[in-house]
């Protein structure tokens, strides 16, 4: 499985984890639900400041979302 397709089941699985909705984790960080959806269906590649920032809003380290 490649890392782009672990890392956006695992956004997902960790956002549902801590019971948020897209809208929540988009209030979160400032940034509009569709972007959150874009990243968690694949079709926006998050930077990695931004990684950061939602591992930040969701409690974990950055690390757990390739594992």
């Amino acid at each position: 499985m490649s890392s782009g397709i672990k890392l956006w089941q695992n956004l997902r699985k960790l956002r549902l984890k801590k019971n948020l909705s897209q809208v929540d984790l988009a209030n979160a960080l400032s940034v509009d639900r569709a972007y959150i959806r874009n990243i968690e269906n694949g079709l926006m590649n998050p930077t990695l400041s931004t990684l950061e920032k939602i591992a930040i809003a969701l409690g974990i380290s950055s690390s757990k979302f390739l594992k």
